[in-house]
């Protein structure tokens, strides 16, 4: 979820009211199984009024990037999109936000949550006020949204973990995690973890919590190679929030080497945000999973939509090479293309990373 520090507060403990997001039950449009139910909670069931877009922070590039596509994919997905809302990577302003969004009498919320369980509080919100809410990124651990827009998660984890397998033999690999709150980093941690464990048991796994905080991840790896100076590969959760210092620390360190040369430590990341795209092309990362920005900001808008009309949606493919499924808590998500970029893709065209200005 770069260049400054990020910092999202576990604040899990302190909300617990179940939450029932108003809006549509949800069956699958891309297949042509759409249906109106004659819903007339949110927009009158026609899919107009306002739409509040609630950001988690905007400290990233690829927030930065995710916060520029929403207006343009506002605009033609006929969403009627409200300057976005950033909640500075703190929990509990974020559930302030939603209210005032809601207080300013929005008719739909598209929501990316900073902390899987606090945002529960957010949703009960905008339930009593009859407004459906899309997540975006991050799945809620409890409670009904329209939809879940995210890309699959543990697919990053086990991408990261090939990756590095395929091109390592044995040696210790670092995973720099995010925020164990956040389902994202529990995902992408459990996954890479039991990856390595299955199926590359030769390499042995060093994990660092960062939270998704820049200057957590710096200290504790700075700490982690003066124990451990022969690591052969690092994982980045976040290459939004690591790959600064990541990179400054190994540079700082003298174990910055390019791909090619020995020493060189493999390192895959996630974000696709063009920053890692450069650091691919230098050599300076071998690759990265691209998290679709611009498809989270589409999707966004078009399920939005979707359930202020009262539309439904069912588990299954959809006509833009995702999947939707059923999570574990009932919620349904449609979970987007993640694709692995290397030296072999990176100047791809088709990528989001290189179509920002």
């Amino acid at each position: 979820m770069p260049g400054s520090t990020v910092r999202m507060r576990n604040t899990s403990r302190m909300l617990g009211a179940v939450a029932l997001a108003a809006g549509a039950s949800l069956v699958l449009a891309a297949c042509g199984s759409t249906k109106d139910t004659g819903a007339s909670g949110a927009g009158g069931g026609d899919g107009t009024g306002k739409v509040g877009v609630v950001l988690p922070l905007l400290t990233s590039p690829f927030w930065q990037s995710y916060n520029d596509y929403v207006p343009k994919m506002a605009k033609s997905e006929g969403v009627d999109a409200m300057k976005t809302v950033n909640s500075n990577s703190d929990p509990s302003q974020q559930i302030t936000d939603i209210n005032n969004q809601l207080n300013q009498g929005v008719k739909g919320l598209v929501v990316a949550p900073l902390d899987s369980a606090a945002i529960e509080a957010g949703l009960d919100q905008a339930e009593r006020k009859g407004v459906p809410v899309v997540a975006v990124d991050v799945a809620p651990d409890k409670g009904k949204v329209a939809m879940v827009v995210r890309a699959n998660n543990v697919a990053y984890g086990e991408k990261a973990c090939r990756y590095l397998g395929e091109h390592l033999t044995s040696g210790k690999v670092v995973q720099i995690m995010g925020d164990l709150a956040s389902v994202n980093g529990r995902d992408r941690s459990e996954a890479f973890r039991a990856c390595v464990k299955k199926d590359f048991p030769k390499l042995k796994v060093l994990e660092i919590p960062a939270k998704w905080e820049s200057d957590t991840a710096a200290s504790k790896l700075d700490t982690l190679l003066n124990a451990n100076p022969d690591i052969k590969g690092i994982y980045l959760q976040a290459g939004g929030v690591y790959l600064a210092p990541t990179l400054q620390t190994l540079k700082s360190k003298g174990m910055l080497k390019k791909a090619g040369q020995q020493g060189h430590i493999a390192i895959v990341s996630n974000d696709g945000i063009p920053q890692e795209f450069d650091a691919i092309r230098k050599g300076e990362i071998d690759a990265t999973v691209s998290q679709p920005a611009d498809a989270y900001a589409k999707y966004g808008m078009y399920y939005i939509k979707a359930a202020m009309r009262g539309k439904e949606f069912k588990p299954g493919p959809t006509d833009h090479d995702s999947t939707i499924v059923k999570l574990p808590s009932g919620i349904l998500e449609d979970q987007l293309p993640a694709p692995l970029v290397t030296q072999d893709n990176v100047d791809d065209p088709e990528l989001w990373g290189n179509t920002v200005e």
